[in-house]
């Protein structure tokens, strides 16, 4: 015979695991501090740069 499920219960943990997910993801994003965003776009702006510079012309 299968376990009894109390849907209600089911429904909420699965909104406490989204919402979980949603602040891990937010705290990811904007939990940085200036200097460290900054140094990461600059460091990725540089990055493309010298990628760019070693591509062949296509004429």
């Amino acid at each position: 015979m299968a376990e009894t499920v109390n849907l209600r219960l089911v429904r909420k943990r699965k909104a406490r695991e989204e919402d979980a997910a949603k602040a891990a993801d937010n705290r990811a994003r904007f939990g940085q501090p200036k200097a460290e965003r900054e140094k990461r776009e600059a460091e990725a702006s540089r990055a493309k740069r010298a990628h760019e510079a070693h591509k062949l012309d296509k004429r």
